[in-house]
């Protein structure tokens, strides 16, 4: 089963894609599906699929070696000339984002690593927030620290930070039991959050030029060497 880990080294790419209907999220879910199935790439580790469930929308978590794996399957003229292309046809607004992970943290009670899974019921929020290049190490140094007070939040899960490799983006990846749960947490007003907790959220909204965000359901995984 893919992890997150702090210690794992590997490159987790997020191929993250929004589209503007149910139907065209299909169309690319399945041709993630046959791309996930069919991958037999040297480096390769896994790829997990999430369909999205806010709004119209998928995301791709691949696991590579290295950044030099990569960077031959972005090579190959099947990728450049079909796979690229008809993603660009179906979606409003794509990501391919490079990233390493630099925090994790779960619920008191979980065992680590944060594992991801079609297998697991996991409710999972991803956002992706985008600051000034000579702003990045900050943002990281912001929120990349325990927060004991949301580690005990009802239905809270984990959430992992990835910083961004290819551009200054600081990806978080959230689980939680339900929406219902999240919902809670997120609109839980802010004059009553901790004081440190609110002072971190401030400065990262003041370093952040953008935010993206979505919640996501796990549809489909394989990893290297599992046949499809």
């Amino acid at each position: 089963m893919p992890q997150l880990s702090l210690n794992d080294g590997l490159l987790h790419v997020f191929n993250i894609f929004d589209t503007d209907s149910p139907e065209n999220q299909e169309t690319i879910l399945d041709a993630m599906r046959d791309i996930v199935d069919n991958a037999d790439y040297p480096g390769w580790v896994s790829s997990t699929v999430h369909a999205g469930l806010g709004r119209p929308g998928t995301a791709n978590i691949v696991q590579w070696r290295d950044r030099a794996a990569l960077e031959a399957r972005y090579a190959g003229q099947k990728f450049q000339r079909r796979t690229v292309p008809e993603f660009q046809r179906l979606a409003t607004e794509f990501w391919l984002i490079q990233t390493e992970v630099v925090f994790s943290q779960q619920h008191p009670d979980a065992r680590p690593p944060v594992r991801f899974s079609p297998d697991r019921d996991d409710f999972t929020v991803l956002m992706v927030l985008k600051s000034r290049p000579e702003d990045q190490k900050e943002l990281v140094d912001v929120l990349a620290r325990p927060d004991a007070w949301t580690a005990t939040r009802p239905g809270y899960r984990s959430h992992t930070l990835l910083r961004g490799l290819n551009g200054p983006y600081l990806v978080n990846y959230a689980q939680w039991d339900s929406r219902e749960d999240y919902e809670a947490f997120h609109t839980f007003p802010e004059d009553e959050r901790p004081l440190p907790v609110r002072r971190g959220r401030e400065r990262a909204r003041a370093l952040a030029v953008s935010r993206w965000a979505n919640t996501f359901r796990a549809v489909h995984s394989r990893s290297a060497g599992v046949a499809g």
